[in-house]
């Protein structure tokens, strides 16, 4: 199980959204790279990294964060937000990240999802992010009005890498993923999953463990909120 510690960028600055609304949004003092550090002092191998200006506006917007955190810590790190083209991806794997997380630009077009996956061999990861059943896109703004299970189903052949799921209704709430739904797209998934959303405690963690074709998890407002403390959370991380 690979524990993944979250970082989502906005304004340069760490911050948590609570069910992916930018109204409602928790800032926090310490800088995207400072906190990559302080991961990296635990001994944590992994990071997730969440460009929220670039989910909001199409671009590769906090790039130059991005590379500085690849080129000070050996990180193997996944991001995500508003990637959109091929060159975006191409601006990422050149700085060094492990795997490009696409979401809305895949939903909205399954060619480009294909594409890339052909383009950037095990470097594409899909974020699936849904609420209730249905998949959200554009920064969580807009429902596709997909099923998730039906949208993977179409894609499953594509060769990604791997897929993120996400509970936008668990996200930033601390109430615990959504154990159930994850386990009925793990089942599905031709490619290992990543928890994300509403983890809590190490419990959580200890439960995913249990589950199968899941790769890792990823975890954020509880870290930063002190609720599972990361010399606890490195432990479970393999």
């Amino acid at each position: 199980m690979k524990i993944f510690p979250a970082i989502d960028i906005k304004d340069k600055k760490c911050v948590r959204l609570v069910k992916g609304d930018f109204d409602n949004k928790t800032e926090y003092e310490m800088s995207p790279v400072d906190q990559a550090g302080k991961y990296m002092d635990h001994g944590f191998k992994n990071l997730h990294i969440v460009d929220l200006d670039g989910a909001l506006t199409g671009k590769t917007v906090n790039l130059e964060i991005i590379r500085e955190i690849v080129k000070k810590f050996n990180f193997k790190i996944e991001i995500g937000g508003g990637i959109r083209s091929f060159d975006s991806i191409k601006q990422y794997t050149d700085v060094g990240v492990e795997k490009v997380i696409l979401g809305s630009a895949a939903i909205k077009d399954k060619n480009f999802l294909k594409e890339a996956c052909l383009k950037f061999p095990n470097k594409i990861a899909l974020g699936l992010d849904a609420k209730n059943g249905f998949l959200s896109v554009f920064g969580w703004k807009e429902n596709s009005n997909k099923l998730t299970i039906d949208f993977l189903k179409e894609i499953n052949e594509y060769g990604i890498s791997r897929l993120i799921f996400t509970d936008i209704n668990r996200d930033g709430t601390k109430q615990s993923p959504n154990f159930d739904e994850t386990s009925k797209i793990a089942d599905i998934s031709k490619c290992p999953v990543i928890i994300s959303g509403g983890v809590s405690s190490i419990d959580d963690i200890k439960k995913a463990k249990n589950l199968k074709n899941i790769e890792g998890i990823i975890v954020g407002k509880a870290i930063y909120d002190g609720d599972i403390h990361l010399k606890d959370l490195v432990k479970e991380d393999a």
